[in-house]
């Protein structure tokens, strides 16, 4: 598994608010641009989240279906991006004092992805996924129910 780790300066409670809020996926996964569906029991294990991944007019219809989930610490996630084939990709939440460190851990499981060496496909997922966290640190920084910012 391809790991990235980034501290975030909001309450954990705040970052696990963002990942069971299926709608804004498209907002922090670098690659999902439109949300089409998402399960009303989103993050349940077997709930899923239909999305688009891609730049017009090469877009591909997407799902990612919640495969662990210990609400507060952690979600386990199976992408499906069509014929790219399958990635595990697991969210850890661990308070820190003032903050939260976010691990995120990302790898092809199935399809053509796999044949990729990790030497290769390592650097890109962790470039891909370090924005990730970026974006979903910014989100969890700046949720409104948050009483105040450290």
């Amino acid at each position: 598994m391809i790991e990235v780790r980034r501290r975030v300066h909001a309450r954990t409670e705040d970052v696990y608010a963002v990942l069971t809020d299926g709608w804004s996926y498209g907002l922090w996964v670098v690659g999902a641009v439109h949300i089409r569906r998402v399960s009303s029991d989103w993050p349940r294990v077997g709930s899923t989240i239909e999305h688009s991944v891609g730049a017009w007019p090469l877009m591909i219809e997407d799902r990612t279906v919640v495969e662990e989930n210990e609400p507060g610490r952690m979600l386990q996630l199976r992408a499906h991006a069509g014929p790219g084939g399958t990635a595990r990709v697991r969210l850890e939440l661990t308070p820190d004092g003032t903050g939260t460190t976010i691990r995120m851990t990302e790898d092809a499981v199935a399809g053509p992805g796999r044949l990729i060496p990790v030497p290769v496909r390592a650097p890109l997922l962790k470039l891909r996924n370090a924005e990730s966290l970026a974006r979903l640190a910014a989100l969890a920084r700046g949720r409104p129910d948050r009483p105040e910012r450290p």
